[in-house]
């Protein structure tokens, strides 16, 4: 077969939604966005456990804590599947975190914000976890069969942290006055850095046009991001809290809600590495990466260990 055949038949796939899979040929540039789009998944599952992390040992209940380990443990899990997924691409994990580590990779830039108080722990699952689930949902049916595949499982454990969130939000404005600001004010500080989780506008936005051609995204940045804001806005009001954004009304012709104009200069700070936790959140996970070497020198000797065993057994 041609270049030209393998590319046809390629596109036959794609338009008649047939998953690719690993072995299937593919363009260069479908394998670099995909690794791109995975790996960035990937980091940003892992980098996230960190500001719920902080948040453990200060739970205000026992049921908290073991609430709040157990979505930070399903964060370590979603990373894993999505390294995994990646690695079908044809990248090693120790590549990609060296990407990581080294800033030449990027992670979700919601996770360079701090986490002040416990109220953050609810805006957090019920915005952020919020925001991933609208965004990740419509990649369970992405081209790619391992990366649709392992989004089944994070979608639905992302659903669950999502009603986590909006539980401690909804305690919190039912409780006492103070309760209600703390709520309110998480409400304040995260709904824009929530907002903006989506990426560039749609006129910005480098990647888009491809992804949505190939079908790794079904969606563009800017429909999703409106979903969102329709979505959470009647949430908000459950809670009975204020939607910080003085601009926000209802569109009736439209049948969407207008919102206030983005920070997009704040946006492209944090990605470049000048929000106020993008050093610690690196610091952090380089340190982890460093402390935790001599398990993994264990458990490849260990390997090396079995594998000499079987072959001198089988000689």
């Amino acid at each position: 077969m041609t270049v030209h055949s393998f590319e046809q038949h390629f596109e036959d796939k794609i338009d008649n939604e047939i998953s690719i899979e690993p072995r299937d040929w593919m363009p260069d540039d479908y394998r670099k966005t995909l690794i791109r789009q995975i790996s960035q998944h990937a980091h940003s599952e892992i980098v996230g456990m960190l500001p719920e992390g902080n948040w453990i040992t200060r739970a205000p209940s026992l049921r908290r804590k073991a609430v709040l380990l157990a979505k930070v443990q399903d964060e370590g899990g979603h990373g894993l599947y999505l390294y995994s997924a990646a690695e079908t691409l044809g990248i090693s994990r120790d590549e990609m975190l060296e990407q990581l580590h080294s800033g030449k990779a990027k992670y979700s830039s919601i996770f360079n914000y701090p986490s002040l108080t416990w109220a953050d722990m609810g805006a957090i699952g019920w915005l952020v976890d919020g925001a991933a689930i609208m965004n990740q949902v419509p990649l369970c049916r992405t081209s790619y069969g391992p990366y649709a595949r392992a989004m089944v499982r994070v979608c639905k454990e992302e659903s669950f942290h999502q009603r986590q969130g909006f539980e401690i939000m909804l305690t919190l404005s039912k409780g006492t006055e103070v309760q209600k600001k703390l709520a309110q004010d998480a409400l304040n500080r995260w709904w824009w850095p929530s907002i903006m989780m989506f990426g560039p506008s749609d006129d910005n936005s480098p990647n888009t046009e491809k992804s949505m051609r190939w079908r790794i995204k079904r969606f563009t940045n800017d429909e999703l991001r409106q979903k969102f804001i329709d979505v959470t806005v009647e949430q908000t009001k459950i809670l009975g809290l204020e939607v910080p954004d003085k601009d926000l009304k209802w569109n009736e012709e439209r049948g969407h809600y207008d919102f206030g104009k983005i920070n997009w200069d704040e946006f492209w700070n944090v990605v470049k590495g000048n929000g106020p936790c993008n050093k610690q959140r690196l610091e952090t996970r380089k340190k982890a990466w460093e402390d935790g070497a001599w398990v993994r020198d264990a458990a490849m000797a260990h390997a090396e260990k079995r594998k000499n065993k079987k072959a001198a057994k089988a000689a």
